[in-house]
């Protein structure tokens, strides 16, 4: 090859590099901290609702991101990411969450949409109860999107798992350059999520430690990730005994419920001290509490949690004679 055509050959391996070092820096001035526009475009903006594990049996009581940062303008939409029912839940100004609690279903300021598309920052919304099944025994409610005209700070909570979980909108100025792109939520929140499963496992491990011979752990959570499950579920005792039935966790409520599940699954419902088949409830068994049966009858004896018996959470008692 001659000079002359190295010469020629020169520009076009010079514009080969421009063009393949512009296709490598593209994704990060595009998805880079601050908004190319300067943040002067009305964006929509994603948050996951929950977390789980491909079987349901752990739960995450998190708001994937807890924190975002938007402009006045800008809209959030929350999607359902876990069979666990959630809402998304703006207090009115004033309004305590002690006085919305233990989430009821029978209010329908709980369990329904209140509120409209456009959040005026100080009185009650709702977003109905959140969930990405549709077995959860409540009218499925797969995203929820509010508009925010107005600057300020607005925290929301899960009413059925209060201050165990909360997030917060924080609205700017239009036109105040993003701190976050929303692939770098995503990247958080994919991060905060294999955080949540192994919290959750390790839980697991736990609770199969405080099971025994006539004990049945009904549940466990340490305000983040819950295990959706009885642990020693299928336990083997003689006629006479007891089991008790311990959930030992920070914020997620359960039920023991043999027989038929009542259509009031709050109250307590049969005789646990001479329980020898039929219907049997515990009513709402809250963090640290416990129920203890006492079997008069020899058989198999299936139970559940009625709040989350749909993904998996059931047992079973074998009483020998």
């Amino acid at each position: 090859m001659t000079r002359q055509t190295e010469i020629r050959l020169a520009p076009r391996l010079l514009r080969l590099l421009i063009a393949f070092s512009a296709a490598i820096l593209l994704p990060v001035s595009v998805s880079g901290a601050a908004a190319a526009d300067g943040g002067k475009s009305a964006r929509t903006w994603t948050v996951q609702v929950g977390s789980e594990s491909s079987d349901q049996a752990i739960q995450g009581m998190a708001f994937l991101p807890e924190k975002i940062y938007v402009n006045a303008g800008d809209k959030v939409t929350w999607r359902a990411n876990s069979a666990e029912i959630h809402t998304v839940t703006f207090l009115a100004k004033g309004q305590s969450l002690e006085s919305t609690q233990p989430f009821n279903p029978a209010v329908p300021a709980d369990v329904t949409q209140i509120g409209g598309k456009d959040y005026d920052g100080h009185s009650y919304y709702n977003s109905g109860v959140m969930t990405n099944v549709s077995d959860s025994g409540f009218v499925q409610v797969k995203k929820y999107t509010l508009a925010f005209a107005n600057e300020g700070d607005f925290t929301y909570y899960c009413l059925v798992h209060g201050m165990a979980m909360k997030g917060t909108v924080h609205v700017r100025a239009a036109g105040t350059e993003y701190p976050y792109s929303q692939s770098q939520y995503d990247h958080q929140s994919a991060k905060q999520e294999r955080a949540i499963l192994r919290d959750g496992e390790r839980q697991w491990d736990a609770a199969r430690d405080q099971s025994g011979e006539n004990t049945v752990i009904a549940g466990t959570d340490n305000g983040t990730s819950m295990v959706m499950r009885f642990v020693h579920r299928e336990i083997e005792i003689r006629v006479g005994e007891s089991v008790t039935f311990i959930n030992n966790g920070m914020g997620a409520p359960h039920t023991v419920t043999f027989g038929t599940e009542p259509a009031n699954f709050f109250a307590p419902l049969g005789d646990r001290d001479h329980f020898s088949g039929g219907d049997l409830n515990s009513g709402l068994m809250t963090p640290h509490s416990s129920y203890t049966v006492t079997f008069m009858k020899a058989g198999e004896f299936d139970y559940i949690c009625a709040l989350h018996d749909y993904m998996g959470m059931v047992g079973t008692v074998v009483v020998r004679k």
